[in-house]
Parts: structure tokens; C-alpha cells; sequence
């Protein structure tokens, strides 16, 4: 069976901003959905103002990998729901979370951390460096590629040190930035990718969708028959082999 994908966004800014309307007019969910549909994944969404969030419990049981761009409505996103999708990446669920969605309460549950940094929006020109060539991540890719416009997120970002860092960006304006890292958090694995600001077409980009589309890959679960439910797991197994105390 394919790799079952959910691509979540607030779907906002693109109902009340001309110039996101503009460049996403069907959504930024939309736009992933299609590229990694093409890419040959089984391709879901869901958007803050559904029904639980479009998360049902059905839905992430059927989710190997979760993708999540959030940034005007944070605070909008139960408590109940992030307890839910923490818990299926505990058990194996893969997360990528995109640009903004670094103060998602998501990310910042997984990171343990304020998960802040320093940011610009002039539209400036942002390069891409590759620093680990043999990560899946980057597979078919140079060693480094450029997006000609967009907003700069820069360092200090207050996050744990990634167990992988995947790419370092420099900005225009002189700033860098760990631009791509990653995490495992139980079962599961967690990538950062900060490309992707609203007003400009970044999703549109064939660098960025190879990264998406490879983070996916490399995100999702590995099975590991008869694992129990992190949540449900015994704290005092029976032991396998008997035991003699002499």
C-alpha cells in the first residue's frame, strides 16, 4: 500500500488576503496536496475551520505522514486535538511541519521548547545549502539551491539541537538559519522545513516540492509488527525467559 498523506493548513490568510488569494487561490493545502498526489502518494486534507479540525480520529488513523502550516490562528487549535496528534506520532506517525507552523502548538509540544526566532519580510533572496549530501531528504537535488523572494527567518531559533540538520540557509539581509531539521520523537520522526511565507509562490517551486516529497518518504512510519501503543504500553512486562535467582 502507498504512503497515506494529510496536509493540513488554517486556510485563512487565503480567504482574507487578496495577495494570498492571489498566488493560493484554492489554498496552500491544495497546491502540496497535488505535487505529492503526483509523486504517487495517497493525498488527503484537512483545515482548521472542519470539524475537529478535519483530524477526526479516523483520519489520523489512516495518516502515515501529517503535514502542517499554520501561522495567524495558533491559539485557535484545541488542546484536545494536539493530544491526539501527539500521540500518533509517538506511535509511529510522521510529522513535517512547514514555515510558520514552528509556533504551531504541535511543534512546540514535540520541541519542549518557545521554538522563536528572528524574522524580515522584504521579499529578499533566501540559498539553501545542503550540509548532510547523503540524507534521503535531499535526494536529487544540488548542493544548494536558491528562492529568489522570501520572508527571512533567522538565528537565534530556540529549538533542541536536531538529531539531523539537513540544510543551512543564508539570507540576503546576512542572517542564516538551520532551515531543515529533524527529530524522533517516540516512533516517529519530525522534519522542519522553513521555506514557504504566504505571499510569495514558494510552494510552486521544484526544489521545494522534491524536499517535500522526499520528507514525506523519509517520515514515514516503519512497521514494527505486534508494537503496542506507546500510550498503552506496560510499564511491568512479564519477562520472556524465566528468570532463576540463585
Amino acid at each position: 500500500m502507498g504512503i497515506k498523506v494529510t496536509v493540513w493548513n488554517e486556510f485563512r490568510h487565503e480567504k482574507s488576503h487578496k495577495t494570498v488569494q492571489e498566488v493560493y487561490p484554492d489554498g496552500m493545502h491544495v497546491v502540496i496536496a497535488k505535487f505529492l498526489q503526483a509523486a504517487g502518494y495517497e493525498v488527503g486534507t484537512a483545515t482548521l475551520d472542519e470539524p475537529e479540525h478535519g483530524l477526526t480520529d479516523a483520519v489520523l488513523a489512516n495518516t502515515d505522514v501529517l503535514l502542517w502550516w499554520g501561522h495567524m490562528a495558533h491559539h485557535e487549535v484545541k488542546d484536545e486535538i494536539v493530544d491526539k496528534v501527539q500521540q500518533r506520532v509517538l506511535n509511529g506517525m510522521g510529522l513535517i511541519v512547514l514555515h510558520s507552523g514552528h509556533f504551531s502548538k504541535i511543534f512546540r509540544r514535540m520541541m519542549g521548547t518557545n521554538c522563536s526566532l528572528k524574522w524580515r519580510e522584504m521579499g529578499e533572496r533566501h540559498r539553501l545549502w545542503v550540509v548532510s549530501p547523503g540524507h534521503p531528504i535531499v535526494e536529487g537535488l544540488g548542493e544548494y539551491f536558491e528562492i529568489p523572494h522570501t520572508e527571512m527567518y533567522g538565528e537565534f531559533f530556540d529549538i533542541p539541537q536536531p538529531d539531523e540538520l539537513v540544510f543551512l540557509s543564508w539570507f540576503q539581509g546576512g542572517e542564516v538559519f538551520r532551515s531543515g531539521c529533524c527529530w524522533h520523537r517516540g516512533r516517529g520522526k519530525i522534519f522542519y522545513f522553513q521555506p514557504g511565507h504566504e505571499t510569495f509562490p514558494i510552494y510552486y517551486q521544484k526544489e521545494v516540492q522534491q524536499v517535500i516529497t522526499n520528507a514525506v518518504r523519509w517520515c514515514a512510519p516503519v512497521n514494527v509488527v505486534n508494537f503496542r501503543d506507546m500510550a498503552q504500553a506496560p510499564h511491568h512486562p512479564e519477562p520472556l525467559e524465566k528468570i532463576v535467582i540463585e
